[in-house]
């Protein structure tokens, strides 16, 4: 079985994406050490929380280099896709940069100015493409909980309408990221990682 490994961090929601793995019969190592981390066959990086405390967290203990020079696949999960973009209006912050976009807040608008934010809820995917979503239905539900979004872009793999399109899955290289989080979208959810597991 492969070594996946779930990076430890404060605002990762660690212990949810560990049980979604072990229900798909994979036991993940949790872990902040970088040699653990770069000896790893999958790594997932979830989080949730703010951005800027997260990244202060990271670079303090340099994780943040380590998780740009991975070259395994990697997986970011809300707030984790978020920080491998360029930049986060949460609290102006400078993020990891392998996705070269900007993370922007939802601002209410127009015919959309009744809608919430944060997003919280099940939402419909559009456009998916690529290995993560093989074997799923197109327009498939997952579940979101943000108040940030990453602009499309042509790193987009997934697309989805919340005030207006949003990215909703990434990829680049071996980086892989979901706006939504898996480990509490069901079958759905399942699948997506155990596609990415399968890479």
């Amino acid at each position: 079985m492969s070594n996946i490994v779930i990076i430890k961090y404060n605002a990762g929601n660690t212990q949810s994406v560990a049980y979604a793995l072990e229900r798909l019969g994979v036991t993940p190592l949790i872990t902040d050490i970088p040699e653990e981390i770069i000896k790893a066959d999958k790594v997932i990086f979830p989080g949730v929380g703010e951005a800027s405390t997260a990244m202060n967290y990271l670079k303090e203990r340099r994780l943040d280099e380590v998780i740009k020079n991975l070259k395994q696949p990697v997986l970011g999960i809300c707030v984790g896709m978020q920080l491998l973009c360029k930049y986060s209006e949460e609290n102006d912050t400078p993020c990891m940069g392998i996705f070269d976009l900007e993370v922007k807040r939802f601002v209410p608008q127009g015919q959309a100015n009744h809608l919430k934010v944060p997003q919280i809820g099940w939402n419909q995917l559009h456009e998916m493409q690529g290995v993560l979503f093989r074997g799923l239905p197109s327009e498939s539900y997952v579940y979101f909980v943000h108040s940030y979004y990453a602009e499309l872009s042509p790193y987009t793999i997934a697309k989805a309408n919340y005030i207006h399109d949003f990215s909703a899955a990434l990829h680049k290289d071996n980086f892989y990221a979901l706006q939504f989080h898996t480990e509490k979208s069901g079958q759905v959810g399942a699948k997506i990682l155990e596609n990415f597991l399968s890479q």
